[in-house]
């Protein structure tokens, strides 16, 4: 939660900007996770916005602190894994896959359970993950349905 605090009449002690590290002499001053910050240094970790500027509140994952949009696009819209429905730590890896966020160990092959790691190959079918062994239409000689999108498996190692 970002608030913009005023300074009154009475001048509190000179307080330090948790992001520049300056003393903060503004009129306004932003209180967020426990620590204040110029209003310009409070920003997005991803698209650097400035967070006072869009809205009234912000996330923090992982050590970074994000605008709402962000945090949707990087964790989801309930920061949840999309296989078990358990919460994602802010400090766990995670795997991806059209725009779903999963537990390593929930990164599970529909059909064997296998287990996909950095460097496998999957399909993403229906929102269900196969891996390139038990893909839907596999067995079939003639090709008769066409060849599925096939998709790396990648870490969330780097976010922005």
């Amino acid at each position: 939660m970002v608030n913009s605090q005023v300074a009154g009449s009475v001048a509190p002690p000179p307080r330090s900007c948790a992001g520049c590290g300056g003393k903060i002499a503004d009129r306004f001053l932003l209180f967020s996770m426990e620590r204040y910050w110029h209003t310009r240094c409070l920003r997005c970790s991803c698209c650097h916005a400035q967070l006072g500027d869009i809205g009234t509140s912000c996330y923090s994952k992982g050590g970074m602190i994000l605008c709402r949009s962000d945090y949707i696009r990087l964790f989801g819209h309930s920061g949840a894994c999309n296989a078990c429905g358990q919460s994602i730590p802010a400090n766990e890896m995670v795997m991806r896959a059209q725009g779903n966020v999963y537990h390593l160990k929930c990164f599970t092959c529909a059909t064997c359970r296998n287990r996909l790691v950095p460097g496998d190959r999957f399909h993403y079918v229906n929102g269900t993950i196969f891996c390139e062994h038990d893909r839907p239409g596999a067995g079939l000689l003639n090709g008769h349905l066409p060849s599925l999108q096939t998709n790396p498996v990648l870490p969330d190692q780097k976010v922005c």
